[in-house]
């Protein structure tokens, strides 16, 4: 199965069995995750006008086993490319999956088949050595960034803010996988809310299948098979415009204050589904980070984010007592990390949140957003 380097930093051995998927990918530099061409395929057939006479940059690809290269290489001619250029980062953990030598790092700048032949030619190819370790940060990965018109990748998981942050640097057209909860990031969310950076078609139902030589566990994975993992909550995000970003969400429910509560420590209503925004309301209104797979910039204005520190609320709540699902209590404040409603009594089979005798209950992060159009 032919799959994408992702590439990574110098770390130790890999773990087995880490406890997390992509939230320890962030702690235990496990960056070991290969997309697949099926998904990337069903991804990039939306962005093909953007690929005519440029070059494009997979700067976390071996070429040797790399299925954004595959893509970019069989797809050449067909897409008008000027140039492609991969990168491999220098892995001592290389082995542990693709058995492919990683004594250096390598990089490859391809132009096209020269040959006649069908599939690029080997020769064509022309993989060499880079004189550093293909870090995306070192001087040399940067020289060749610089000469690229669209990067397009799996870049590493524990380094995405960085990654995107030199992106955004060198104002490059980018279309790359990420964690969901990226958005929450401090670093990716202004971006998000500035509309510099946005979500792409996306993954089916948000879960993508990725080759590991990794056997983590995580609520967030399936077992897909031998070596392959189904990962829930992963994105493209991207700045390369799109027809779907400017599909209209159509709009059924009407407004009521009983289906609709107010947030006690945020100004906005609670709405639980994107499908359920009312048509008539004019305020702000919270929404599921998912929400961004369905935003249309000229429908809906994003006024902010419900989730501290990233959006300060109104209310900042004293000592709380945190009541579990099975009545087990406990001293946090956690209350003010994100929104809050209030409620008349404690509710039946859920966590709730007592402060001086009243009763609240936390909702997810929420994106505020106003209707343009009313």
């Amino acid at each position: 199965m032919a799959s994408t380097r992702v590439a990574a930093v110098p770390r130790k051995p890999a773990e087995r069995n880490p406890k997390t998927l992509l939230s320890a990918a962030k702690a235990a530099k496990n960056d070991e995750f290969y997309t697949q061409l099926s998904d990337i395929e069903r991804e990039l057939k939306h962005y093909k006008d953007y690929f005519e006479d440029k070059v494009v940059y997979c700067n976390a690809d071996d070429p040797r086993i790399s299925n954004f290269f595959h893509y970019f290489s069989h797809n050449f001619e067909k897409l008008g490319l000027k140039k492609l250029i991969t990168t491999c980062y220098k892995s001592q953990e290389r082995d542990l999956f693709s058995r492919n030598d990683s004594e250096h790092a390598i990089y490859l700048e391809y132009e096209g088949d020269k040959n006649n032949n069908r599939v690029p030619d080997p020769d064509e190819i022309g993989v060499r050595p880079l004189k550093g370790d293909g870090d995306f940060r070192s001087p040399e990965c940067i020289e060749l960034l610089q000469q690229a018109d669209v990067v397009v990748t799996n870049p590493p998981f524990s380094l995405f803010r960085e990654y995107v942050a030199q992106l955004v640097k060198y104002d490059k057209k980018f279309l790359i996988v990420g964690n969901q909860n990226a958005i929450t990031y401090k670093e990716i969310w202004p971006l998000i809310q500035n509309q510099q950076v946005w979500l792409g078609h996306g993954f089916t139902r948000n879960m993508a299948h990725f080759s590991t030589p990794y056997t983590p566990h995580s609520q967030w994975i399936e077992q897909g098979g031998e070596g392959v993992v189904r990962v829930a909550g992963v994105q493209w995000f991207t700045n390369l415009d799109v027809s779907k970003r400017h599909e209209e969400l159509i709009l059924y429910s009407t407004y009521d204050p009983e289906t609709y509560p107010s947030y006690d420590n945020y100004d906005g209503i609670e709405v639980s589904k994107s499908v359920e925004i009312p048509m008539d309301y004019d305020g702000v209104m919270g929404v599921p980070i998912t929400f961004l797979n369905k935003h249309n910039p000229d429908q809906f204005e994003i006024v902010g984010i419900a989730k501290a520190p990233l959006g300060k609320p109104k209310e900042v709540y004293p000592k709380q007592i945190q009541v579990s699902a099975k009545g087990v209590k406990s001293a946090v404040s956690k209350l003010n990390d994100g929104p809050a409603l209030k409620v008349d009594k404690p509710p039946a089979g859920k966590t709730y949140y007592e402060v001086d005798g009243e009763y609240f209950v936390q909702q997810y992060a929420r994106i505020l957003i106003k209707n343009r159009q009313l």
